[in-house]
């Protein structure tokens, strides 16, 4: 078990989320996880399972190893540039999760040398199967390895270039709703066809399930696992080329394309 404390600045979903993470996990015990926000009744059930709540961000810093920023962009640089004295280059790692703040941003904040990183995972943390896209300035290879193992217990890691961490906020973490949307959506349809809502719903999403899996644990391309249920005039590629004509793939496409414009301006 990780021997670290770690202090989570800003308990809203996300923040929240990876503090049930890392105690289901078992990565770290729930008292040593301070997690701050200023409403905090809003943190009760953190608080029942014993996680240190707080609207005190110095104080959760100063008795702290590892910070994990899980604020609002907006108002990232005046909360931490009103903290920076609570940060020690000899003791501290910092990570962002924060969308649109780039290494450099921080390193302007943080300018005595504290290790830093920017993480993307996805609300999926809160039950361990994310997926964390990292990159990282100033940090030896302890604390790389560290942050990897950390965010390991609560899905899976990628290392990228920084380049491409706004490409993997919304790949990976606008993807959750996207999923959601087509497990709603094949819900609606199986309502349409006979099923009550919740059995729809089950159907819908446990087939999702399985159609990931098939790809992670077997390393296969989509395409060979549609061929096989594709049987020549069979009902499933008639539903395949409907959705097609209807725009499918390419709205898809043209969403992701929209989320990852909207970054960017």
């Amino acid at each position: 078990m990780n021997s670290k404390k770690i202090a989570i600045i800003g308990g809203g979903n996300l923040g929240a989320a990876i503090a049930e993470g890392l105690i289901k996990s078992s990565f770290a015990k729930p008292g040593d996880i301070t997690i701050t926000r200023r409403n905090l009744s809003r943190l009760d059930s953190l608080k029942v399972q014993g996680v240190n709540v707080t609207d005190n961000n110095q104080s959760a810093i100063e008795s702290s190893d590892v910070i994990i920023v899980a604020l609002k962009p907006f108002n990232v640089k005046e909360v931490l540039e009103g903290l920076k004295i609570s940060f020690n280059p000899k003791k501290h790692i910092v990570i962002s999760v924060v969308t649109g703040i780039f290494l450099k941003d921080l390193a302007a904040i943080f300018d005595n040398g504290v290790p830093l990183f920017r993480a993307m995972p996805n609300t999926a943390i809160a039950i361990q199967e994310s997926v964390t896209c990292l990159c990282h300035q100033s940090a030896n290879d302890e604390q790389i390895s560290y942050v990897s193992v950390l965010f390991n217990q609560l899905g899976i890691t990628i290392a990228i270039d920084e380049k491409l961490m706004d490409a993997a906020t919304v790949l990976g973490a606008c993807g959750i709703a996207y999923a959601l949307r087509f497990i709603r959506a094949a819900t609606q349809g199986g309502i349409e066809i006979g099923f009550d809502a919740k059995t729809a719903s089950l159907i819908s999403a446990q087939t999702v399930k399985g159609a990931a899996e098939l790809l992670l644990k077997l390393n296969r391309h989509p395409e060979e696992e549609i061929d096989k249920v594709t049987t020549p005039k069979g009902c499933t590629i008639v539903g395949l080329n409907e959705m097609e004509h209807q725009g499918f793939s390419s709205s898809l496409i043209r969403g992701i394309g929209a989320s990852y414009n909207k970054i960017l301006s």
